[in-house]
């Protein structure tokens, strides 16, 4: 009960933390260049495909064969898929209705509407947090680490539509903080999950690992690409993986 309750804490604080930095940044920062958001979406992308390819994986073949590990990575690539689909729709259809320039009613309908698709994305991510601590307490924090840096962005990402529309500063805060806290349920959900036996720890890395390759191939290297066409994308990658190996290491 004690290790469920740390777990869970941890991955309420790291799970916030990332979005709150975010969101301040986007409350403060009206105008944040698209090269600095790019060099941060490169730089968690460089740091997740690390965690990835030395902690999640190496962690669940040492318990689970390769065809096991083969087909959770899968899964979780496919339930980020059907996760990605559903969220897009939405916006999209919200897009279709609104159009975002017009108003500030619209711009705070649209920021909700962003934070609503980070919280189901952030459920995953405190899902391998959960199965990662389960596994070692170095495999957790390299991954709550990755998480937090991945969140910045998405927490840039929402606060500043609805500080556009008009939205007072401290509550927007406030809801950046409640689409974090999303990962520390995912994270009490993979504790106790993870608890069970050594196999479902393996299936949850594995599958952790699947949805994390899909956000960075599919969401954070071609978003930082469409925002700025430069080295510093590629500069913020290598720096991330870098990074992602001292921390693997340590």
């Amino acid at each position: 009960m004690e290790n469920l309750l740390k777990t869970t804490i941890m991955g309420v604080f790291f799970g916030t933390f990332g979005t709150t930095i975010g969101g301040i940044i986007g409350v403060t920062f009206n105008k944040t260049s698209n090269k600095f958001l790019s060099f941060i979406l490169s730089l968690a992308a460089g740091l997740m495909i690390a965690v990835v390819c030395f902690d999640l994986i190496p962690e669940a073949l040492e318990i689970a064969n390769i065809v096991s590990v083969i087909i959770a990575t899968i899964i979780g690539i496919f339930v980020m898929i059907i996760c990605d689909i559903v969220v897009q729709q939405k916006i999209r259809r919200r897009k279709k209705k609104i159009n975002i320039n017009e108003t500030k009613g619209r711009l705070l309908k649209t920021g909700i509407i962003v934070s609503i698709g980070l919280a189901l994305h952030n459920i995953p991510e405190g899902l391998a947090i959960g199965a990662g601590f389960d596994a070692s307490f170095k495999l957790g924090i390299s991954l709550a680490i990755a998480i937090a840096i991945h969140d910045v962005p998405e927490g840039i990402s929402m606060a500043v539509p609805m500080r556009k529309g008009g939205v007072d500063k401290l509550i927007i805060i406030g809801c950046v903080i409640l689409s974090g806290l999303a990962t520390g349920v995912g994270a009490f959900i993979g504790a106790i999950i993870g608890e069970i036996s050594q196999t479902v720890i393996a299936f949850c890395l594995a599958s952790a690992a699947g949805a994390m390759l899909y956000v960075v191939s599919g969401e954070l290297i071609p978003e930082a690409n469409k925002l700025y066409d430069g080295r510093m994308s590629a500069i913020g990658n290598i720096i991330g993986f870098l990074i992602g190996i001292i921390s693997t290491i340590l």
